[in-house]
């Protein structure tokens, strides 16, 4: 590339750069984006944590040892197989609902005021899914410790083109798909808090199109390049 189309395209990426087009900009974002995935800070505390497809658990009734079960795994459908009272789904409960559930079959047919305890022992892997610019896009597993910026350490943190002011974190909260925006910048400088991640998310870090063409002049035609070919014209 020569020197005037080098020039040419870093005009054309400084304009680029003043005007590029905010795609998610009508996507929530400060406050009500903190109102949809909340930070870190304010993440649920295990009492809260719901059954998933996966977990193994262990079962037992009080003065009844016979049906203890030692791992009892959640299946695809949320169900779990309970001595005498057949599938019983718990699925999205907490074990204290669950509790309640089975003692509610057990109690009406089988078990005069059964006292069921359910413990997970092992939770299903929990996953966040980050594509876009990030050096590692894929699936990693996470814990309920994990926030956005722990989240893009595991991709290898946003590319050198990434838009950091417009990464977005999709949500399935019951039946909605939510979605909301948020600025890394502003997070890594301690201005906005880290929101928390959650088993299923997805994390989408945007291209920045001006650095993109940036990036693509210094690798066509490196500015040490460009400046000795300035020096050499003007004879220094």
């Amino acid at each position: 590339m020569n020197l005037s189309k080098a020039v040419t395209v870093l005009a054309v990426s400084l304009c680029l750069a003043g005007c590029e087009s905010h795609l998610y900009d009508h996507l929530p974002a400060n406050a009500a984006a903190y109102k949809i995935i909340p930070p870190i800070e304010d993440k649920a505390e295990l009492t809260n944590y719901k059954i998933t497809p996966g977990d193994e658990l262990t079962y037992s009734v009080l003065e009844e040892p016979d049906m203890k079960i030692d791992k009892m795994i959640v299946d695809d459908g949320g169900y779990v197989q309970v001595p005498l009272a057949g599938a019983i789904k718990v699925g999205g409960m907490s074990t204290a609902e669950a509790k309640h559930q089975i003692e509610t079959v057990l109690g009406a047919r089988y078990i005069k005021y059964p006292n069921v305890t359910i413990n997970i022992t092992t939770p299903t892997p929990r996953l966040v899914s980050i594509e876009g610019e990030v050096t590692q896009p894929g699936s990693y597993p996470i814990t309920r410790d994990t926030s956005l910026l722990s989240a893009l350490a595991l991709a290898r943190s946003p590319t050198l083109k990434a838009r950091l002011s417009e990464v977005v974190i999709f949500r399935t909260i019951g039946q909605q798909r939510m979605v909301a925006r948020f600025n890394v910048t502003r997070i890594r400088t301690g201005n906005d808090p880290d929101p928390q991640i959650q088993n299923g998310d997805v994390v989408m870090v945007g291209l920045s199109h001006a650095k993109s063409v940036y990036r693509d002049v210094l690798q066509a035609a490196p500015l040490f390049n460009v400046f000795a070919t300035l020096n050499t014209r003007n004879g220094f």
